[in-house]
C-alpha cells in the first residue's frame, strides 16, 4: 500500500494537507513566523502514535469483549536541543476509565498494540526511547 499527502503553501509558515480521508492544516510556532493557523508538524507526529495505538487497543478490546466507560491515549515527547530536533524519548499513556476493569483483556490488547500491530509505535522506537503506562481510572 503507498500512501500519498498532497500539501499546500498558503501563506506565511501556513500549509495545507491533503491526505486519505481528510485534511489538515499545519503552522510553525509562533517563535519562527507561525501564526497559529494549524497544528505543529512534530506534534502531528505524536497524534499519529496516539491515533495508531488507540485504534488498535478498542478494535482489540472489542473484540475481547472488554468493556471501558471510556479511554484516552496521552503522548509525550522529548525533544532533543540541538539541530536537527528530534523526539529522543516518548511516553505513552494508556487511561481507561469505568468499574470492575478486566484488566488481564486491557493488557493484553495494550501490549499486543505497543509489541505487535502499530507500525507508528515501530517507527518511533526506530529513533526514540518509547515508553508507556497504563493508568485505571474508577468511576
Amino acid at each position: 500500500m503507498i500512501h500519498k499527502i498532497e500539501n499546500k503553501w498558503i501563506a506565511d509558515m501556513h500549509f495545507n494537507i491533503v491526505q486519505t480521508g481528510g485534511e489538515i492544516s499545519i503552522d510553525a510556532d509562533e517563535a519562527v513566523g507561525g501564526k497559529g493557523k494549524g497544528v505543529l508538524p512534530k506534534p502531528m507526529m505524536l497524534s499519529a502514535l496516539a491515533g495508531c495505538t488507540s485504534m488498535d487497543v478498542v478494535s482489540m478490546l472489542k473484540k475481547m469483549r472488554a468493556e471501558v466507560a471510556g479511554f484516552e491515549v496521552h503522548v509525550t515527547g522529548d525533544l532533543t536541543e540541538e539541530h536537527p530536533k528530534v523526539y529522543h524519548k516518548v511516553l505513552v499513556e494508556y487511561l481507561f476509565y469505568g468499574k470492575d476493569f478486566q484488566k488481564d483483556k486491557i493488557e493484553k490488547a495494550v501490549d499486543l498494540s505497543v509489541t505487535r500491530y502499530c507500525g507508528v509505535m515501530e517507527m518511533f522506537r526506530s529513533f526514540a526511547e518509547v515508553t508507556f503506562e497504563i493508568k485505571y481510572i474508577e468511576q
